[in-house]
Protein backbone atom coordinates (compact mmCIF):
# COMPACT_ATOMS: atom_id res chain seq x y z
CA UNK A 1 0.00 0.00 0.00
CA UNK A 2 1.03 3.73 -0.59
CA UNK A 3 2.12 6.16 1.64
CA UNK A 4 -0.62 8.07 0.58
CA UNK A 5 -2.97 5.27 1.33
CA UNK A 6 -1.83 5.10 4.32
CA UNK A 7 -3.01 8.36 5.75
CA UNK A 8 -6.21 8.54 7.70
CA UNK A 9 -8.94 10.34 6.17
CA UNK A 10 -10.16 13.64 6.84
CA UNK A 11 -13.64 12.43 7.24
CA UNK A 12 -15.46 11.54 9.75
CA UNK A 13 -18.59 9.88 10.97
CA UNK A 14 -20.89 11.35 12.97
CA UNK A 15 -22.67 7.64 13.66
CA UNK A 16 -21.08 4.87 15.35
CA UNK A 17 -21.10 2.18 12.42
CA UNK A 18 -21.26 -1.03 15.23
CA UNK A 19 -23.84 0.23 17.63
CA UNK A 20 -26.88 -1.36 17.58
CA UNK A 21 -30.41 0.64 16.54
CA UNK A 22 -31.11 3.24 13.92
CA UNK A 23 -28.62 6.48 13.72
CA UNK A 24 -29.00 8.80 11.07
CA UNK A 25 -26.00 11.37 10.97
CA UNK A 26 -23.49 12.54 8.14
CA UNK A 27 -20.10 12.09 6.63
CA UNK A 28 -18.17 15.50 7.53
CA UNK A 29 -15.59 16.40 5.43
CA UNK A 30 -13.77 19.78 6.63
CA UNK A 31 -13.77 21.94 3.09
CA UNK A 32 -12.19 25.30 3.58
CA UNK A 33 -13.53 27.82 1.37
CA UNK A 34 -14.33 31.77 0.50
CA UNK A 35 -17.83 31.72 2.54
CA UNK A 36 -16.65 28.78 5.18
CA UNK A 37 -13.06 28.99 6.09
CA UNK A 38 -13.88 25.91 8.64
CA UNK A 39 -16.34 24.78 6.22
CA UNK A 40 -17.39 21.03 5.52
CA UNK A 41 -19.36 19.10 3.05
CA UNK A 42 -21.60 17.15 5.26
CA UNK A 43 -23.03 13.99 3.36
CA UNK A 44 -26.22 12.36 5.17
CA UNK A 45 -25.85 8.81 6.21
CA UNK A 46 -27.81 6.23 7.96
CA UNK A 47 -27.24 3.17 9.86
CA UNK A 48 -29.75 0.37 11.08
CA UNK A 49 -28.51 -2.42 12.50
CA UNK A 50 -29.76 -5.32 14.74
CA UNK A 51 -28.89 -8.57 15.79
CA UNK A 52 -26.32 -10.75 13.37
CA UNK A 53 -26.70 -11.21 9.70
CA UNK A 54 -25.39 -9.78 6.57
CA UNK A 55 -24.30 -5.56 5.58
CA UNK A 56 -25.65 -3.86 2.90
CA UNK A 57 -24.33 -0.56 1.69
CA UNK A 58 -26.95 1.38 0.07
CA UNK A 59 -25.47 4.40 -1.95
CA UNK A 60 -27.13 6.46 -4.75
CA UNK A 61 -26.35 9.98 -6.07
CA UNK A 62 -23.10 8.58 -7.76
CA UNK A 63 -23.94 10.87 -10.16
CA UNK A 64 -25.38 14.22 -8.77
CA UNK A 65 -28.44 14.03 -11.62
CA UNK A 66 -29.61 10.89 -11.01
CA UNK A 67 -32.69 10.90 -8.70
CA UNK A 68 -34.61 7.24 -8.39
CA UNK A 69 -31.68 6.32 -5.68
CA UNK A 70 -31.77 9.02 -3.61
CA UNK A 71 -35.84 9.32 -3.84
CA UNK A 72 -35.69 5.24 -2.38
CA UNK A 73 -32.73 5.61 0.15
CA UNK A 74 -33.83 8.98 1.62
CA UNK A 75 -37.21 7.21 2.25
CA UNK A 76 -35.62 4.25 3.42
CA UNK A 77 -33.63 5.77 5.84
CA UNK A 78 -36.73 7.46 7.15
CA UNK A 79 -39.32 4.15 7.35
CA UNK A 80 -36.74 1.06 7.71
CA UNK A 81 -37.04 0.13 11.23
CA UNK A 82 -34.78 -2.02 13.40
CA UNK A 83 -36.45 -4.64 14.70
CA UNK A 84 -37.16 -6.19 11.49
CA UNK A 85 -33.31 -6.06 10.93
CA UNK A 86 -31.25 -8.61 11.02
CA UNK A 87 -27.96 -7.45 10.34
CA UNK A 88 -26.83 -3.70 9.37
CA UNK A 89 -28.28 -1.61 6.93
CA UNK A 90 -26.01 1.11 5.96
CA UNK A 91 -27.60 3.88 3.57
CA UNK A 92 -26.06 7.12 1.80
CA UNK A 93 -28.44 8.27 -0.63
CA UNK A 94 -26.01 10.77 -2.08
CA UNK A 95 -22.65 9.77 -2.35
CA UNK A 96 -21.32 12.70 -4.06
CA UNK A 97 -23.47 15.26 -2.20
CA UNK A 98 -22.06 18.62 -3.66
CA UNK A 99 -23.07 16.87 -7.56
CA UNK A 100 -26.20 16.04 -5.96
CA UNK A 101 -27.37 19.42 -4.49
CA UNK A 102 -25.88 21.37 -7.52
CA UNK A 103 -27.72 19.11 -9.91
CA UNK A 104 -25.44 18.02 -12.01
CA UNK A 105 -23.26 15.08 -12.71
CA UNK A 106 -19.69 15.92 -11.55
CA UNK A 107 -18.56 18.17 -8.48
CA UNK A 108 -18.98 21.72 -8.43
CA UNK A 109 -15.95 21.91 -6.49
CA UNK A 110 -13.53 20.23 -8.56
CA UNK A 111 -15.25 18.47 -11.24
CA UNK A 112 -14.74 15.44 -9.78
CA UNK A 113 -16.71 12.16 -11.38
CA UNK A 114 -17.23 10.11 -8.48
CA UNK A 115 -17.52 6.47 -10.66
CA UNK A 116 -14.32 7.53 -12.58
CA UNK A 117 -12.22 8.37 -8.97
CA UNK A 118 -11.74 5.25 -7.34
CA UNK A 119 -9.77 4.20 -5.16
CA UNK A 120 -9.87 8.00 -4.25
CA UNK A 121 -6.84 9.66 -2.05
CA UNK A 122 -7.06 10.81 1.61
CA UNK A 123 -4.92 13.84 0.51
CA UNK A 124 -6.59 14.96 -2.64
CA UNK A 125 -9.63 16.46 -4.03
CA UNK A 126 -13.37 16.83 -2.13
CA UNK A 127 -14.41 14.04 -4.84
CA UNK A 128 -11.05 11.77 -4.39
CA UNK A 129 -11.36 12.08 0.12
CA UNK A 130 -14.68 10.35 -0.69
CA UNK A 131 -13.95 8.02 -3.05
CA UNK A 132 -10.98 7.12 -0.50
CA UNK A 133 -13.54 6.42 2.36
CA UNK A 134 -15.76 4.36 0.67
CA UNK A 135 -12.57 2.89 -0.73
CA UNK A 136 -11.07 2.14 3.11
CA UNK A 137 -13.91 2.05 5.11
CA UNK A 138 -17.15 1.60 4.06
CA UNK A 139 -16.68 -1.30 1.33
CA UNK A 140 -15.05 -3.08 3.95
CA UNK A 141 -17.93 -3.35 5.91
CA UNK A 142 -19.88 -3.98 3.49
CA UNK A 143 -20.81 -7.80 2.10
CA UNK A 144 -23.71 -6.33 -0.60
CA UNK A 145 -23.33 -3.46 -2.64
CA UNK A 146 -26.50 -1.37 -4.12
CA UNK A 147 -25.50 1.25 -5.91
CA UNK A 148 -27.76 3.54 -7.63
CA UNK A 149 -28.15 4.83 -11.27
CA UNK A 150 -29.87 6.63 -13.90
CA UNK A 151 -29.09 8.14 -17.36
CA UNK A 152 -29.10 11.72 -15.82
CA UNK A 153 -29.70 14.86 -18.05
CA UNK A 154 -27.87 13.13 -20.38
CA UNK A 155 -29.34 9.91 -21.37
CA UNK A 156 -32.50 7.77 -20.62
CA UNK A 157 -32.43 3.77 -19.86
CA UNK A 158 -34.95 1.65 -19.83
CA UNK A 159 -35.15 0.39 -16.14
CA UNK A 160 -32.48 -2.17 -15.44
CA UNK A 161 -31.27 -4.12 -12.67
CA UNK A 162 -27.46 -5.22 -13.34
CA UNK A 163 -24.51 -7.23 -12.40
CA UNK A 164 -21.16 -7.91 -14.10
CA UNK A 165 -19.88 -10.72 -16.08
CA UNK A 166 -16.92 -11.49 -13.71
CA UNK A 167 -13.65 -14.25 -13.25
CA UNK A 168 -14.82 -15.06 -10.36
CA UNK A 169 -18.00 -17.13 -11.34
CA UNK A 170 -19.59 -17.80 -7.66
CA UNK A 171 -19.04 -13.97 -7.59
CA UNK A 172 -20.80 -13.21 -10.76
CA UNK A 173 -23.34 -16.14 -9.84
CA UNK A 174 -24.42 -14.31 -6.52
CA UNK A 175 -24.50 -10.79 -8.46
CA UNK A 176 -27.31 -11.89 -10.96
CA UNK A 177 -29.64 -13.86 -8.12
CA UNK A 178 -29.52 -9.95 -6.57
CA UNK A 179 -30.45 -8.43 -10.08
CA UNK A 180 -33.00 -11.46 -10.94
CA UNK A 181 -34.75 -10.67 -7.13
CA UNK A 182 -34.30 -6.88 -7.51
CA UNK A 183 -37.53 -7.31 -10.02
CA UNK A 184 -36.64 -4.50 -12.44
CA UNK A 185 -38.68 -4.98 -15.36
CA UNK A 186 -34.66 -5.92 -17.31
CA UNK A 187 -32.45 -7.20 -16.01
CA UNK A 188 -28.69 -6.92 -17.69
CA UNK A 189 -25.30 -8.82 -17.96
CA UNK A 190 -23.40 -5.73 -17.97
CA UNK A 191 -20.49 -5.05 -20.07
CA UNK A 192 -18.93 -1.50 -19.36
CA UNK A 193 -16.94 0.49 -21.29
CA UNK A 194 -14.94 2.28 -19.09
CA UNK A 195 -14.49 0.51 -15.79
CA UNK A 196 -11.00 2.43 -14.68
CA UNK A 197 -11.69 4.04 -11.33
CA UNK A 198 -15.17 2.74 -11.15
CA UNK A 199 -17.60 2.25 -7.47
CA UNK A 200 -18.06 -1.15 -9.14
CA UNK A 201 -14.77 -2.09 -9.83
CA UNK A 202 -13.46 -1.38 -6.43
CA UNK A 203 -16.35 -3.35 -5.01
CA UNK A 204 -15.75 -6.03 -7.31
CA UNK A 205 -12.46 -6.31 -6.96
CA UNK A 206 -12.65 -6.81 -3.01
CA UNK A 207 -14.68 -9.85 -3.46
CA UNK A 208 -18.41 -8.40 -3.03
CA UNK A 209 -21.70 -8.29 -3.88
CA UNK A 210 -22.11 -5.62 -6.47
CA UNK A 211 -25.58 -4.81 -8.67
CA UNK A 212 -26.33 -1.99 -9.89
CA UNK A 213 -29.42 -0.31 -12.08
CA UNK A 214 -29.83 2.49 -14.94
CA UNK A 215 -33.91 3.65 -14.18
CA UNK A 216 -34.66 6.04 -16.63
CA UNK A 217 -32.92 9.06 -17.38
CA UNK A 218 -33.43 12.72 -18.36
CA UNK A 219 -32.79 14.30 -15.20
CA UNK A 220 -35.89 13.27 -13.26
CA UNK A 221 -37.59 10.55 -12.14
CA UNK A 222 -41.02 9.33 -12.61
CA UNK A 223 -43.56 8.01 -10.63
CA UNK A 224 -42.92 4.14 -12.25
CA UNK A 225 -39.23 4.54 -11.84
CA UNK A 226 -39.36 6.04 -7.95
CA UNK A 227 -41.76 2.87 -7.84
CA UNK A 228 -38.90 0.25 -9.27
CA UNK A 229 -36.22 1.97 -6.48
CA UNK A 230 -38.23 1.50 -3.69
CA UNK A 231 -39.42 -2.36 -3.91
CA UNK A 232 -36.16 -3.14 -5.65
CA UNK A 233 -34.26 -2.04 -2.78
CA UNK A 234 -36.51 -3.87 -0.28
CA UNK A 235 -36.44 -6.81 -2.87
CA UNK A 236 -32.62 -6.73 -2.29
CA UNK A 237 -32.85 -6.66 1.09
CA UNK A 238 -34.91 -9.59 1.64
CA UNK A 239 -32.74 -11.52 -0.52
CA UNK A 240 -29.70 -11.19 1.49
CA UNK A 241 -31.79 -12.25 4.57
CA UNK A 242 -31.67 -8.78 6.06
CA UNK A 243 -35.30 -8.13 6.19
CA UNK A 244 -37.86 -10.65 6.51
CA UNK A 245 -40.87 -11.47 4.18
CA UNK A 246 -41.55 -12.78 0.67
CA UNK A 247 -39.47 -11.07 -2.53
CA UNK A 248 -41.92 -9.21 -4.40
CA UNK A 249 -41.16 -10.97 -7.72
CA UNK A 250 -41.98 -8.96 -10.94
CA UNK A 251 -41.17 -10.38 -14.44
CA UNK A 252 -38.34 -9.42 -15.74
CA UNK A 253 -36.22 -9.44 -19.20
CA UNK A 254 -33.04 -10.70 -19.65
CA UNK A 255 -30.70 -8.50 -21.84
CA UNK A 256 -26.90 -9.11 -22.67
CA UNK A 257 -24.48 -6.52 -23.83
CA UNK A 258 -21.67 -9.37 -25.74
CA UNK A 259 -19.56 -6.58 -26.58
CA UNK A 260 -18.81 -3.19 -27.75
CA UNK A 261 -20.86 -3.35 -30.94
CA UNK A 262 -23.80 -2.21 -28.12
CA UNK A 263 -22.87 0.67 -28.43
CA UNK A 264 -23.34 3.74 -31.06
CA UNK A 265 -21.25 6.90 -31.16
CA UNK A 266 -21.99 10.24 -32.90
CA UNK A 267 -19.14 11.49 -34.91
CA UNK A 268 -20.54 14.47 -35.80
CA UNK A 269 -22.65 17.11 -33.92
CA UNK A 270 -26.29 18.07 -34.78
CA UNK A 271 -30.05 17.44 -34.15
CA UNK A 272 -30.59 13.76 -33.10
CA UNK A 273 -33.66 11.99 -34.58
CA UNK A 274 -34.64 8.77 -33.49
CA UNK A 275 -35.96 5.98 -35.66
CA UNK A 276 -37.06 3.80 -32.61
CA UNK A 277 -38.04 4.18 -29.24
CA UNK A 278 -36.73 2.60 -26.18
CA UNK A 279 -37.79 -1.16 -26.12
CA UNK A 280 -38.24 -1.30 -29.97
CA UNK A 281 -36.50 -4.26 -31.98
CA UNK A 282 -33.94 -3.24 -34.36
CA UNK A 283 -31.96 -5.48 -36.73
CA UNK A 284 -28.42 -5.02 -37.63
CA UNK A 285 -27.78 -2.31 -40.49
CA UNK A 286 -31.04 -0.25 -39.33
CA UNK A 287 -30.23 3.17 -39.21
CA UNK A 288 -31.29 3.79 -35.55
CA UNK A 289 -30.76 7.46 -35.05
CA UNK A 290 -29.98 10.13 -38.13
CA UNK A 291 -28.13 13.13 -36.82
CA UNK A 292 -29.36 16.51 -38.88
CA UNK A 293 -26.35 19.30 -39.17
CA UNK A 294 -27.76 22.50 -37.45
CA UNK A 295 -25.30 25.27 -38.99
CA UNK A 296 -27.13 25.42 -42.44
CA UNK A 297 -30.15 24.28 -43.88
CA UNK A 298 -29.76 21.72 -46.83
CA UNK A 299 -27.12 19.44 -45.78
CA UNK A 300 -28.34 16.09 -45.25
CA UNK A 301 -28.09 14.32 -42.09
CA UNK A 302 -26.17 11.47 -40.74
CA UNK A 303 -27.42 7.65 -40.22
CA UNK A 304 -26.26 6.27 -37.50
CA UNK A 305 -26.75 2.50 -37.82
CA UNK A 306 -27.07 -0.93 -35.26
CA UNK A 307 -23.80 -3.13 -35.36
CA UNK A 308 -26.19 -5.56 -33.73
CA UNK A 309 -29.83 -7.26 -33.68
CA UNK A 310 -31.67 -6.31 -30.34
CA UNK A 311 -33.87 -3.49 -28.61
CA UNK A 312 -32.62 0.12 -27.79
CA UNK A 313 -31.79 -0.25 -24.11
CA UNK A 314 -30.39 3.30 -23.61
CA UNK A 315 -30.32 6.69 -26.24
CA UNK A 316 -28.80 9.80 -25.80
CA UNK A 317 -31.08 12.62 -24.13
CA UNK A 318 -32.31 15.60 -25.06
CA UNK A 319 -32.54 16.65 -28.55
CA UNK A 320 -29.01 17.73 -29.55
CA UNK A 321 -25.82 15.87 -29.32
CA UNK A 322 -22.12 16.61 -29.04
CA UNK A 323 -19.63 14.65 -31.17
CA UNK A 324 -17.97 11.72 -29.24
CA UNK A 325 -21.35 11.27 -27.44
CA UNK A 326 -23.28 7.97 -26.91
CA UNK A 327 -26.19 8.16 -29.27
CA UNK A 328 -27.52 4.87 -28.39
CA UNK A 329 -26.97 1.22 -26.96
CA UNK A 330 -28.63 -2.14 -28.34
CA UNK A 331 -28.77 -4.61 -26.11
CA UNK A 332 -29.68 -8.49 -26.95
Amino acid sequence: MSETNLRPSSISATVDFNAAGIQHGFLRLPYSRDDSAWGSVMIPISVIKNGEGPTVLLTGGNHGDEYEGPIALFDLARTLQAEVVSGRVIIVPAMNYPAFAAETRTSPIDKGNMNRSFPGRPDGTVTQKIADYFQRTLLPLADIVLDFHSGGKTLDFLPFCAAHILQDKDQERKGFEFVEAFGAPYSMKMLEIDAVGMYDTAAEEMGKIFVTTELGGGGTATALSAAIAKRGVMNVLKRAGVVSGEIDHKPTQWLDMPDSDCFIFSESAGLAEFSVDLGERVRKGDVVVKIHPVGRTGEPPVGLVAKIDGILAARHFPGLIKQGDCAAVIAQ
